[in-house]
């Protein structure tokens, strides 16, 4: 058995604490119809929420399978020890003043310690947490009031915030849920331990996060990978920036990469579905309760409504949703039902010719439904029910359950805004296995990210060690160690003063390039000229830099792009890889796309095939084309190193790339080392 099992599924809950927030837990697993044993402590109080306390945790009747401890965070180190001696099956810990408010106890740090040695084996969640809500089984640690009702199955929901999780119980749109739960500091147990004991469950069909950062790279993939293998898909929604993630000041890499880009990256490579809002977050987890994942994005819009279907259309652009053109079957079937005015599109505009014709809308919609379609989409908006009646829209409900039984394809109801779409009716419409989709704007990215959510990118991933930051290599030194892993760099000589660059320029062969070394950004510091065609310029280059030390190197010539190729270590989401516009526009520019590393040489070519500038790395307009097999070889001799140094962030700008090669220019590199 998992071991949060028992935790999560109780046969009987304890209460430590008996002021506000413990006898609302008591409350709340009595109004949800909680069928096991409900135990209360206390030293004092002979009456809470109805029950009469045990004084003390030894005097319980028996270990209990589930502790909401609701006491100060003293106390509540005492009483996971107290718990852990008894075999309890695990324990919310409500109290904060840990870790997270490190900076304002100074005992902070030291109790979450405590807390850890306290619970031994036992199951901790928290502490600084709400717990969670159990909608399958009527169990509510819980010490607040929630807007859920007991389901047969639905999706899982894991937030970082106990104050979101609760708005999100509240919500109004028909999504069963099935389990709410809230991981406080995670001292413990981590969202990724309590995610894969959710998804065990067979009736829980998805899984959504709220995180504001992930707890363990490894458990995080180790999330994904089961729920690939349950053929359950998972939704995230993310905020936060990472400070790791923009630690390298020295670079342009880590401000291009950033804690999203990171995210981004991963949860593609996991095969995780991202999303922008809470809006799109329910809307997207509702699609995969009710229809799973979609195949492709190719959608069929139905409405009554010109304006409707512009709006669908409209919203769609720019994503990688399609509405698939009408075949001469569909246009003959459309004609037979909707006669000579309409015009026959996808998205249609159906008119009101058919409206309360039940058999005409039925007609239509099987007839928009080709096999082609993963989705279709009839755009209905309630009127209000307090000023209005609605009398033909069940006719239309109908129409949809008709058409949908008829093609087997899945057929939405989408009202364009949130509130057009009553909640009795989206429950109504679940229970009739039809989606109901509440905002038109939620419901495209929903169907956007429906198509994606469980198609990982790439196998595998490289999990980093816990490294720290080591030294800074000069440039000099930074290509020598590159070269070693295979990347092709200038020929060059390193000099310590003006005086050594009598030779220097000889040995690499006018023209140079000339640059004063120990300086970061060095263009902007005025430490780089290039082009230099002899001695004399040499010297009096030398002679205008705010440098004492100097690297001549070989002019690299017949450049027709410069690249950006960057690693970062960001702890939360592993090595991310960055290629990007390079040179001085590097930043300007933002054209760049990011990977998780490992890739291969397929994953590098394609990545380049998403940069705006592409066509200029495949020749434009004919002009000569970039040896894209140097680039790859060149971003593959970086991971090599990468995967074997594991530092903490390196950076190659520009890459100087030509019909016959590529060249490092510059090269940056912060060394790590490993602390675990």
């Amino acid at each position: 058995m998992d071991r949060l099992t028992r935790l999560f599924n109780p046969r009987s809950i304890a209460v430590i604490g008996g002021g506000a927030w413990g006898a609302e837990v008591i409350r709340q697993c009595q109004k949800i119809g909680f069928a096991g044993d409900i135990w209360l402590v206390h030293p004092t109080k002979d009456d809470v929420a109805g029950l009469l306390p045990f004084r003390e945790i030894a005097d319980l009747p028996a270990p209990p399978d589930a502790v909401f401890i609701g006491v100060n965070r003293h106390t509540t180190v005492a009483a996971v020890e107290a718990l852990a001696a008894i075999g309890a099956g695990g324990a919310i810990c409500f109290a904060s003043g840990f870790s997270e408010a490190a900076h304002e106890v100074a005992d902070g740090h030291d109790l979450q310690q405590a807390l850890l040695v306290a619970a031994g084996n036992m199951p901790v969640i928290g502490p600084n947490c709400y717990g969670f809500l159990n909608y399958l089984d009527g169990v509510t640690l819980w010490p607040d009031q929630h807007g859920g009702l007991r389901v047969d199955s639905g999706v899982a929901l894991i937030a970082q915030s106990s104050n979101v999780a609760i708005n999100l119980t509240m919500q109004t749109r028909g999504l069963p849920i099935a389990y709410v739960a809230t991981v406080g500091n995670q001292a413990q147990t981590g969202l990724s331990e309590i995610g894969r004991t959710l998804l065990a469950n067979p009736k829980v069909t998805a899984l959504g996060l709220y995180l504001e950062g992930i707890d363990d790279l490894a458990g995080f993939v180790e999330l994904a990978a089961a729920a690939r293998r349950l053929g359950k898909p998972i939704v995230a929604l993310k905020t936060g920036k990472s400070e790791q993630a923009q630690r390298a000041a020295i670079s342009h890499t880590a401000s291009l990469a950033g804690s999203d880009a990171g995210a981004d990256t991963l949860f593609d490579r996991l095969g995780i579905g991202r999303v922008s809002s809470l809006s799109a977050f329910l809307e997207t987890l509702k699609l995969l309760h009710v229809v799973g994942p979609l195949g492709e994005a190719t959608v069929a819009s139905m409405s009554c409504s010109g304006g409707e279907a512009s709006l669908m259309a409209d919203m769609a652009h720019g994503r990688s949703i399609s509405f698939p053109p009408l075949s001469e079957a569909q246009t003959v079937d459309l004609r037979n039902t909707l006669g000579p005015i309409v015009a026959l599109a996808n998205p249609l505009d159906y008119h009101t010719f058919i409206w309360g014709n039940e058999d005409a809308m039925a007609a239509t919609f099987s007839a928009m439904m080709s096999p082609d379609m993963a989705l279709g989409v009839v755009i209905l908006d309630f009127p209000r029910p307090d000023r209005c009646t609605a009398p033909a829209w069940d006719l239309v409900l109908n129409a949809v359950e008709c058409a949908q039984a008829q093609t087997g394809r899945p057929i939405a109801v989408l009202s364009s805004l949130v509130e057009n779409l009553p909640e009795h009716v989206a429950i109504d419409l679940v229970a009739r296995g039809i989606l109901p989709l509440c905002g038109m704007a939620e419901a495209i990215e929903a169907i956007a990210v429906a198509a994606r959510v469980g198609k990982p990118k790439g196998e595998g991933l490289f999990v980093p060690p816990l490294v720290r930051p080591a030294q800074v290599l000069s440039e000099a030194e930074a290509k020598q160690v590159l070269k070693r892993y295979g990347l092709p760099v200038p020929q060059s000589e390193y000099v310590t003063n003006i005086k050594g660059l009598a030779d220097a320029g000889q040995v690499v062969g006018f023209p140079v390039v000339l640059k004063g070394t120990g300086v970061a950004h060095k263009t902007e510091a005025g430490a780089v000229v290039v082009g230099i065609a002899d001695q004399a310029a040499l010297l009096r280059a030398a002679e205008a830099m705010p440098t004492e030390t100097f690297l001549v190197e070989q002019m690299i010539t017949d450049v027709i792009v410069e690249l950006l190729v960057g690693v970062v270590l960001d702890p939360a989401h592993g090595y991310v890889l960055t290629l990007a516009a390079g040179g001085t526009w590097a930043e300007i520019l933002e054209d760049r796309t990011s990977l998780i590393l490992p890739v291969d040489a397929s994953d590098i070519k394609q990545a380049l095939g998403e940069l705006r500038i592409a066509p200029v790395l495949n020749g434009y307009r004919g002009a000569p084309a970039v040896d894209i097999q140097a680039i790859i070889d060149a971003v593959l001799a970086v991971q090599s190193y990468v995967m074997t140094q594991t530092p903490i962030e390196i950076e190659i700008n520009p890459l100087m790339c030509g019909p016959r090669g590529a060249v490092a220019a510059d090269a940056l590199i912060t060394t790590g080392e490993r602390h675990d």
